[in-house]
């Protein structure tokens, strides 16, 4: 199958054989004394709010927030499906009708109206969030009546199905009180029970839920910011469930007594923004030195193993509308050149931020790119942040290098490409009206082989600008306890817990 069709879901941890239940305490993993079945996950990162429109492009808050909440569309083999909408169809080139599927409620049993998806909708434009330039062509949203919603769009938007399975659908009357996201109400197959910042985000099951119920009576997602900590949770029955395991510390969990590791494609890379809007990176030049210094095969080999590989493109090659470019060389003495061809024969000094436990072995990353600057006469003060000031410092561009991990959300590259990369998102400095047009042609085309001929010129574009240095597609890996049954991990990297279950002592 090709890469860039994959199914969207890889089994994880369903081995035959595998299943024996450890006891079922209230500290150790698979559930209370009273018999529940629980699960305790612990990511990586851990959500910093559940405004899941305020925060739509970060991967902890949908994690936790798609349990709850539920958007009109999901992504499944690639393509946009129905969840909330049983149907959705263009009826012109500039309008999009949903049809939303009868009987459904939220938990606390109010019924799912049109209403709520405008004002979802609605709300997310006024915060002027991240997913902006994914609707800038949507000019009006309305309730055409209580179960049909209508988008009017300027020009044609192919891509608005794949994007609204980012948009999370709460109460009309409530979304726009912040007090609401606090514990927001959803209609998914879970509710809310409590969220601790830094700490836990406690689920339980929604037995009222329209679909397929949840077999776990709770879930708690469970903040250890150490990984360390993490694995020796996992080992001891503590969590049941780790994600983004350092390759160092792969060896901690692979090949352990009751775990299972496993890992599998994912939508998640490193890239490295230069702030164009700043000198001396509104030089592409300079852009290009930078890039021609790093020997990535060796970083990249040296850090992250079987665990990732070299960048061939802005986006990962399991993406829609990857293509595979070529890696810049290696090449210091071309990098010295170029510095001194912009007037920089004497170095530079800049920083660069990324933000803590921001991604597996970031800081070791960040430091063999520090290092290997030094070498072409390029200094950088290294500047690891908290990750909600490093959130603040990305997003009014408070930066001259940023590292960070990203992930495409939608599988598409529309959701990377063109959210990040056109002149009205003002995410890095950077502008073209070229890239524009492709991207945005890209977005409008309901061609999907002219779309993908469109993206590769895109990403040429990016690439020989060097609006950023892209190092490393990363590879999802997992660890979990053997008595966890159902669970899937996702090649966008988070994970329902609807379809999981903790086995009993036969495995049955």
């Amino acid at each position: 199958m090709n890469g860039r069709r994959l199914r969207a879901v890889l089994v994880a941890a369903v081995l035959a054989g595998a299943m024996a239940l450890s006891a079922c305490t209230t500290t150790s993993g698979g559930g209370d004394a009273g018999g529940e079945q629980v699960l305790r996950y612990s990511p990586a990162l851990f959500p910093v709010s559940l405004d899941a429109h305020q925060y739509p492009a970060e991967e902890p808050t949908q994690t936790a927030v798609q349990q709850v909440l539920e958007t009109l569309v999901t992504m499944e083999d690639g393509e946009p499906v129905g969840l909330l909408a049983e149907s959705f169809e263009p009826v012109d080139d500039h309008t999009w009708v949903f049809h939303l599927r009868d009987g459904v409620t939220f938990s606390d049993g109010t019924p799912l109206t049109a209403r709520d998806v405008t004002a979802s909708v609605e709300r997310g434009q006024a915060l002027e969030w991240s997913l902006a330039p994914l609707f800038a062509a949507v000019e009006a949203v309305e309730a055409t009546d209580d179960r049909t919603v209508t988008f009017r769009t300027t020009e044609p938007l192919g891509t608005l199905p794949s994007t609204l399975s980012l948009v999370f659908i709460g109460p009309a009357d409530r979304v726009n009180d912040p007090a609401y996201w606090e514990l927001p109400v959803g209609t998914g197959p879970f509710v809310f029970e409590s969220f601790t910042p830094d700490d836990r985000v406690v689920l339980r099951r929604n037995d009222s839920h329209w679909g397929e119920k949840a077999t776990l009576d709770r879930v708690e997602i469970v903040s250890i910011p150490e990984t360390a900590a993490r694995i020796t949770a996992l080992r001891t029955g503590e969590v049941d469930v780790l994600q983004s395991i350092p390759p160092d510390q792969v060896s901690e969990v692979d090949g352990q007594p009751d775990i299972t590791y496993g890992s599998g494609p994912s939508f998640t890379y490193y890239f490295t923004w230069f702030n164009s809007s700043r000198p001396p990176f509104d030089d592409v030049r300079v852009r290009q030195a930078l890039w021609h210094a790093l020997d990535l095969e060796a970083i990249i080999g040296d850090l992250f193993g079987d665990s990732a590989s070299v960048a061939r493109a802005p986006i990962t090659q399991d993406v829609f509308g990857a293509t595979a470019l070529q890696p810049y060389p290696h090449d210091p003495d071309r990098a010295r050149a170029l510095l001194a061809e912009a007037g920089h024969a004497d170095g530079l000094q800049v920083s660069m931020q990324w933000p803590r436990d921001g991604g597996p072995n970031i800081r070791a990353l960040a430091q063999a790119m520090v290092s290997a600057w030094a070498t072409v006469g390029v200094t950088v003060d290294p500047l690891e942040k908290e990750r909600p000031q490093w959130l603040q410092d990305l997003n009014t561009k408070n930066f001259d290098l940023n590292l960070q991990t990203n992930t495409t959300g939608t599988g598409d590259a529309d959701f990377t490409l063109a959210r990040l990369y056109v002149c009205s998102a003002d995410r890095n400095g950077y502008c073209n009206p070229e890239l524009d047009r492709l991207l945005l042609a890209a977005r409008a085309s309901l061609d999907q082989g002219e779309r993908e001929q469109l993206y590769a010129q895109a990403a040429q574009l990016i690439w020989d600008e060097a609006v950023g240095i892209f190092p490393a597609d990363l590879r999802n890996n997992f660890a979990v306890r053997n008595q966890v049954q159902g669970f899937e991990l996702p090649v966008n990297g988070r994970p329902e817990f609807r379809t999981v279950s903790i086995g009993d002592a036969t495995g049955s």
